[in-house]
């Protein structure tokens, strides 16, 4: 356990330094097909981990509770720090964690981790409660590989619509003008207010022109978006200074290609979690029985 404590020590000092002398984490490097050839170069080095693991001893240890306990105590920890302190995007160190280097080298550490016990468990599953284990373990491997490398080619995007006016451009987080594959028209932006005139419900119908020549009519409202080709469109915004009768509409566009293997992983670990707890149950109510 000491051991494990002191590399995810020297992980975050390692990255202390990376920090001051490189700078954050540079994601845009990483977009595809970068992260993708990243992911099986990562799975192969795993996988020779495994297979060496009886001539090397580091390797034997990283597959273990002493080394899983450590990183998952260190990663919750940084985890926290994350939720209580505010997120922005071009904020340093602590605001932008993601981009932290000992906050990315901890996680790309427990993935490996995770990576050599699904192996381990892939190589012993003589039982259901193997099974069960390594399933939940692959489905983190899963979610923590793919948010993370996905996350270069996440696009989230806001666009200006007018009514009667056609529009292709978005903004990026960083001011830069993007061309998108469709275009948008505001046919009628919808408010309605309570009583004191306070909005209450605010919502965009659109009309949605794509490449392969779709024509959409859509009505986007607050947390109800809508998708087409691979994107999201939500309601986020409006002339405030016109109210309900504004001529233009701000929507919020997501691209995020890698989310389908995410929601795969997170699948992953709560069928793993429920069969826990239900082999569990079972075990103890057999156990009580028995007295």
């Amino acid at each position: 356990m000491k051991e494990g404590f002191a590399i995810g020590a020297g992980l975050i000092v390692s990255g202390l330094m990376l920090e001051w002398s490189v700078g954050p984490v540079k994601w845009d490097m990483m977009v595809w097909p970068v992260n993708v050839i990243v992911l099986v170069c990562f799975v192969g080095f795993i996988v020779v981990m495994h297979i060496l693991r009886h001539k090397m001893y580091a390797f034997r240890f990283l597959a273990s509770y002493q080394a899983a306990v450590p990183v998952m105590a260190y990663a919750v920890l940084l985890t926290v720090i994350m939720g209580l302190t505010r997120q922005t995007v071009n904020g340093t160190w602590l605001n932008n964690m993601l981009t932290f280097w000992p906050f990315v080298l901890i996680y790309v550490y427990m993935a490996l981790i995770l990576g050599l016990v699904v192996m381990k468990s892939l190589a012993h599953m003589k039982s259901v409660g193997k099974v069960v284990a390594m399933l939940f373990h692959l489905g983190l491997f899963i979610t923590i590989t793919t948010a993370t490398l996905g996350n270069a080619d996440m696009q989230r995007l806001k666009m200006i619509t007018a009514v009667g006016e056609p529009e292709w451009r978005a903004m990026d987080q960083e001011h830069n003008v993007v061309q998108l594959p469709l275009a948008i028209e505001l046919r009628k932006f919808i408010m309605e207010t309570y009583s004191d005139g306070s909005p209450r419900r605010f919502a965009s119908e659109i009309q949605i022109l794509t490449q392969s020549g779709d024509n959409l009519l859509a009505t986007v409202d607050v947390n109800h978006p809508v998708k087409v080709e691979g994107w999201k469109i939500y309601q986020y915004g409006y002339d405030t200074s016109m109210g309900a009768r504004s001529n233009t509409s701000i929507l919020e566009l997501v691209s995020d290609p890698w989310l389908p293997f995410v929601y795969v992983g997170i699948y992953m670990m709560l069928i793993g979690a429920v069969l826990m707890f239900i082999m569990g149950h079972t075990v103890n109510h057999r156990k009580m029985e028995q007295i």
